[in-house]
């Protein structure tokens, strides 16, 4: 089982370095508690932006050639990743983590982010399914005990898809229900295009069931014409309500969630279902390559543009965006906690023009977004604010549950160790542990390094509904697919990009099994936690 090691771990031991992780209620939450900001990448792996780990492609160059284990492909991993100056900055000005999963798929991630469960747990496995309105949201503690301003602005994708023969649209968790005041963005998987789709809303005019559906409005933002693309709209949103709670409600914290639909490829898929961005979006680089190759700019017309140029293309265009929120951040309350993620890895869905990844990765082909190996599962995740010593990194093994517990604790309240689960009859264990003690310094790690382990599974709709379930601690991992009797291991610290599969034990009683330190001990161990807690352990 996985150890609670600790998850309320050292909460009244960090207000030393400029945090105070100590439970309070309510009444008690000081006028300064910080604001938080939550920004979400769409479908944009670490290969997309490995300019934030300095170092990365180089040491994995070296371990992977002839210095190292001298892999006939080590050239493919120096590629082509997007020009990222924004988020590469903002890592260097906190702390990096250089092993974070999230789910393999964008819905299953969110869910987990906003419950602190695993995808078992959630019942949320596949891009279609609803989160229960019966969970728990840490948005819901931070608003009702915290007294916090809540945002969303953009994708949401935790409600459901729209219904078909009948049944209802986005019948599951919605903003409001979750412990937000006010939603702009959409519910659904992906937009139809970037500049013509819905755009949804939650406000005090409407119920927490129910909402608006609008036509986007143009938008402008410095150096950016007016327009309806969503990167910019999206974050002219953002920016406003930011604005707004400071000039309206200056003593009172605010915490806005704001998920990109970048770089996710459009419903419309003709003639691309990736875009050109706005030229005035796109930094010299990334404009220049669009030119080379034929694009049209603020279309999904790609001219002569490879899907792996627009993939960058629609990365630095996110970039661009984070800067301006980010810049306004800056000039109101610099001391803002200021967290980024990526839901998932790179896709590489097999079909021309829609394979992106091109740097990082040896093997891609069947790899990717929707699977457990690292190239779906393995995200950006860097965290910045008082308290939080600038470049520095934490090697511990973490996943996107963590960030329940870690926002709360940023925010000094208290962290439940039971939470609801989906049907709301009863209380389950929380499978997130907070980052706080590592983000402090005064810890280098918060789960035992064999005996806890984090998942990455997913129901895959586009693979016949398979399932796949990824196992880890910190040296090992397994990659299973349909059942916990057909996974295969890998040692990542020797094999990180997973080329080299190692042998399972023939037997998981006695012999090396036995042994804690071992391969074939973790190898049984991992596939255990497969069988009994993640998706493959549901009934049929």
């Amino acid at each position: 089982m996985i150890k609670g090691i600790s998850r309320i771990a050292m909460a009244g031991a960090l207000c030393a370095a400029g945090f105070c992780g100590q439970a309070v209620a309510a009444q008690d939450v000081p006028s300064s508690a910080p604001n938080i900001i939550l920004i979400i990448a769409d479908d944009v792996g670490l290969d997309m932006t490995p300019g934030m780990y300095p170092g990365l492609i180089s040491d994995l160059s070296r371990q992977y050639g002839p210095e190292g284990r001298d892999h006939p492909d080590v050239a493919r991993i120096a590629g082509h990743p997007a020009s990222t100056p924004v988020l590469d900055k903002l890592a260097s000005q906190g702390m990096v983590f250089a092993n974070a999963w999230a789910q393999p798929f964008c819905s299953p991630t969110r869910a987990s982010m906003l419950t602190g469960l695993f995808a078992a747990n959630t019942h949320v496995a596949t891009y279609a399914d609803a989160l229960s309105q019966q969970h728990d949201s840490f948005v819901r503690r931070l608003h009702e005990a915290g007294g916090y301003s809540t945002g969303v602005f953009g994708k949401w994708h935790m409600a459901g898809l729209p219904g078909r023969d009948g049944a209802p649209d986005y019948p599951g968790m919605k903003p409001l229900e979750a412990g937000f005041e006010s939603f702009r963005g959409n519910m659904h998987a992906a937009l139809s295009t970037f500049w013509k789709y819905d755009v949804h809303v939650q406000d005090a005019s409407t119920a927490p069931g129910e909402w608006l559906t609008l036509e986007p409005a143009e938008r402008s933002l410095p150096g950016i014409a007016p327009t309806t693309y969503a990167g910019v709209t999206k974050t002219a949103d953002t920016i406003d309500w930011i604005r707004r709670q400071e000039a309206e409600n200056p003593d009172r914290p605010w915490f806005a969630w704001m998920a990109f639909n970048l770089a996710h490829a459009t419903i419309n898929q003709q003639p691309s279902a990736m875009i050109v961005p706005n030229a005035d979006t796109l930094d010299e680089p990334s404009r220049a390559e669009m030119e080379a190759c034929g694009g049209h700019f603020g279309t999904n017309d790609p001219g002569g543009c490879s899907g792996e140029a627009m993939m960058r293309a629609m990365t630095n265009s996110m970039d661009t965006m984070i800067g301006q929120v980010l810049a306004t951040i800056d000039e109101l309350d610099p001391n803002t906690y200021v967290i980024f993620v990526a839901d998932n890895g790179t896709p590489m869905y097999g079909r021309p023009g829609l394979d992106f990844i091109d740097n990082m990765y040896i093997t891609r082909e069947g790899r990717g977004k929707g699977t457990a190996f690292q190239s779906g599962a393995h995200v950006a995740l860097t965290i910045r604010g008082p308290g939080i010593t600038p470049g520095t990194r934490s090697d511990e093994v973490v996943h996107v549950v963590d960030l329940f517990p870690t926002i709360l604790q940023l925010a000094s309240l208290a962290v439940p160790e039971q939470v609801s689960n989906s049907a709301g009859d009863a209380t389950i264990p929380l499978d997130g542990v907070s980052l706080m003690p590592i983000l402090s310094r005064e810890a280098e790690t918060i789960r035992d390094p064999r005996e806890d382990y984090i998942l990455t599974e997913s129901e895959n709709l586009l693979a016949d509904g398979i399932k796949l379930v990824g196992a880890r601690n910190a040296h090992y991992k397994v990659v299973c697919t349909g059942s916990a009797e057909d996974c295969v291991l890998y040692d990542l610290e020797a094999d990180p990009l997973e080329e080299y599969p190692l042998e399972a034990p023939a037997s998981c009683e006695g012999g090396e099994a036995a042994d804690p330190e071992s391969a074939a001990w973790s190898y049984c161990y991992l596939t255990q936690a497969v069988a009994e807690r993640s998706i493959i352990a549901w009934a049929p």
